[in-house]
């Protein structure tokens, strides 16, 4: 498991309440996660990795995995 995959669970952990180990190949539309704590997730995303995403550039990760190697390449 990558750093990142690492740091995600734990924002994850802390963020959202699934109730189950995230699943990092399942598609993020059937997490059952609400728009308004997605958007606040990937806000906390944004700050913890330094990024400048926009809640409409959420909807091009299809999974968390595909989060993961976003993250990854802008390091």
């Amino acid at each position: 498991m990558s750093s990142t995959q690492d740091r995600l669970t734990q924002l994850i952990d802390e963020h959202l309440d699934l109730g189950r180990d995230p699943d990092f190949d399942a598609q993020l539309g059937d997490s059952g996660v609400s728009s308004v704590d997605a958007v606040a997730f990937f806000k906390e995303v944004n700050n913890v990795f330094s990024l400048s995403l926009q809640p409409e550039d959420c909807l091009q990760f299809k999974t968390l995995r595909d989060l993961v190697a976003y993250i990854d390449a802008q390091g």
